[in-house]
């Protein structure tokens, strides 16, 4: 029997009836259908199909947005617990008088692609009883296929709506750099008088620092001056003081070896926190991997006796420390813990994986806490969060990119034994041949190598995301510091080496804001 749709369009369906559902079913599920709305073009008839491609004869009542729907395929009571995706026409009038519909498509409108149509979303919320329909319009198009996924996966209607206002709220840079607050609804914390004080050697571009603040702690020195890398490093110091000068933290461009030379002359005495991620690059895997061995260098182990020192001298109430997991194993540590015996320090400390906190990204670090006169535990774990999670709401407005080879065998490769799911893919390194990671996991550890050649100069591309229907785009900066944990008032340079350098070197800020959220908790108890 040929179907024939009767269709009164406004904003929001309000019912629906076909005859093939039950009328249970109509309320507990979402649903995605065509809205289409008929104009006048200079004495022609357009002729649409429905979503499916049918030839069914439609015939419409229209207005600028659906009210109501009759089709014989749907049972009344399905519709109201979830909301609707839908695309729709629009209509407007040329120079000339004549009407045209919006988007303005050349070739053949494709019900599939979302480029040739405007997007809506819409639901209903029961009221004091009563069902009132709710509406979102002007959906970026890139947004369209990440919606859809995430109603095959049987995403919350919530969270649906909450990516959609995400999607809405950011705009497309023109640079793949630019990276400037990332989300304007993330505030500056700001800190009283009276927080207490923190001392960063080895601070980088402040990954540490941001967590502190976000803890409410305030840094007031930082020590940052790599010599093998020293234009980096000024320009990593430079953006340190971007971010943190308002609080009053002085960045001081030395080494920590020739600081404690000049026996940390202008430095608080017994701050409540110092803090040191030694420089150890010889630790690393990168630099084990193939010898099997790392060899700790003259300036590893000068780097932690000023570590060493700066503990004698400056007497912190709490001492931490973050490096590769390697370096638990190295003399340079060793010396480090020495020192914290002979002062009457404890020292607790583990390899952790910072996914197991809320990190999108697999991230194994070294963690050290030490304080004296109390204990400082390492902060619980929390619930993992894959990296497509993170960062969904930033994908529709990221950079188109192409897959290289060895990333397409590598799509290849995960789809011939698992369903289709977005693929986050690197285009430099890999772990063990592995290039890819599921979007229900987190990411594979971040590294400065990823957004820099050996001479320093910028990758245009360092990672890209494969999604189900085919899209791939290019991992921005913006995203890669989410997924390190950076939060949104921080703000990066315009240089992608730089950016990444920072990035890639920090201590995921989101890490560090529990760390010492915890040991605020046990300090103020201490001072108590």
């Amino acid at each position: 029997m040929t179907k024939t749709v009767i269709a009164k369009l406004s904003a929001i369906p309000e019912k629906f009836l076909e005859d093939d559902l039950e009328a249970a079913q109509l309320h507990s599920r979402e649903c995605l259908y065509t809205y289409i709305k008929k104009k006048k073009l200079l004495q022609k008839t357009e002729v649409y199909q429905t979503p499916s491609g049918s030839t069914a004869p439609v015939e419409f009542t229209l207005s600028g947005t659906p009210e109501k729907f009759l089709e014989d395929d749907i049972k009344s009571s399905q519709l109201h617990s979830q909301g609707c995706l839908y695309p729709y026409l629009e209509k407007k009038k040329l120079l000339d008088g004549s009407i045209v519909f919006y988007p303005r498509v050349i070739c053949e409108r494709d019900p599939n692609n979302p480029t040739h149509y405007r997007w809506a979303y819409n639901w209903e919320e029961r009221v004091d009883g009563v069902c009132i329909g709710r509406s979102i319009g002007s959906i970026p198009p890139g947004a369209v296929p990440m919606i859809r996924l995430m109603q095959q996966q049987g995403a919350t209607k919530e969270d649906i709506i909450a990516f959609i206002k995400k999607a809405k709220s950011k705009k497309t840079s023109p640079k793949l750099d630019v990276c400037k607050n990332f989300d304007n609804t993330k505030i500056k914390p700001v800190l009283p008088d009276d927080a207490p004080i923190a001392i960063v050697l080895f601070a980088g571009g402040g990954g540490i620092e941001a967590g502190m603040v976000e803890a409410g702690i305030r840094p007031v020195i930082a020590v940052e001056f790599d010599p093998t890398k020293p234009d980096l490093s000024r320009a990593i110091a430079l953006n340190h003081h971007r971010n943190f000068h308002e609080y009053g933290c002085k960045i001081i461009q030395l080494t920590v070896q020739e600081v404690a030379r000049l026996r940390f002359i202008d430095f608080s005495h017994r701050p409540d926190y110092l803090h040191a991620s030694p420089v150890c690059a010889n630790a690393s895997l990168a630099h084990t991997g193939k010898a099997g061995i790392g060899i700790e260098t003259a300036d590893d182990l000068s780097a932690a006796i000023a570590v060493a020192e700066a503990i004698r001298q400056l007497q912190p109430r709490v001492f931490t420390l973050e490096n590769v997991p390697r370096y638990q194993n190295s003399q340079s540590f060793s010396i480090i813990l020495s020192a914290l015996e002979q002062e009457g320090y404890s020292a607790n400390y583990s390899v952790v994986n910072m996914a197991d906190f809320g990190l999108p990204q697999a991230r194994r670090r070294l963690v050290l806490v030490a304080s004296k006169g109390f204990h400082v535990a390492i902060p619980a774990h929390r619930k993992p969060i894959g990296w497509y999670e993170a960062i969904a709401h930033l994908i529709p407005m990221m950079t188109d990119s192409q897959l290289l080879p060895k990333q397409r065998q590598a799509v290849e490769k995960f789809l011939t034994a698992n369903e289709p799911t977005p693929l986050l893919l690197e285009r430099v390194g890999g772990r063990n041949g592995l290039k890819y990671k599921p979007g229900h996991l987190p990411s594979n550890t971040i590294l400065r190598s990823h957004f820099t050649d050996h001479k320093g100069c910028n990758r245009s591309k360092f990672a890209d995301i494969w999604l189900p229907d085919g899209t791939v785009k290019s991992l921005s900066i913006q995203g890669a510091a989410i997924l390190q944990g950076f939060p949104g008032w921080y703000e990066f340079p315009n240089e992608t080496a730089t950016a990444g350098s920072i990035i890639g070197y920090s201590v995921p800020p989101s890490f560090a804001s529990q760390l010492f959220m915890s040991a605020q908790s046990i300090l103020k108890a201490a001072i108590v």
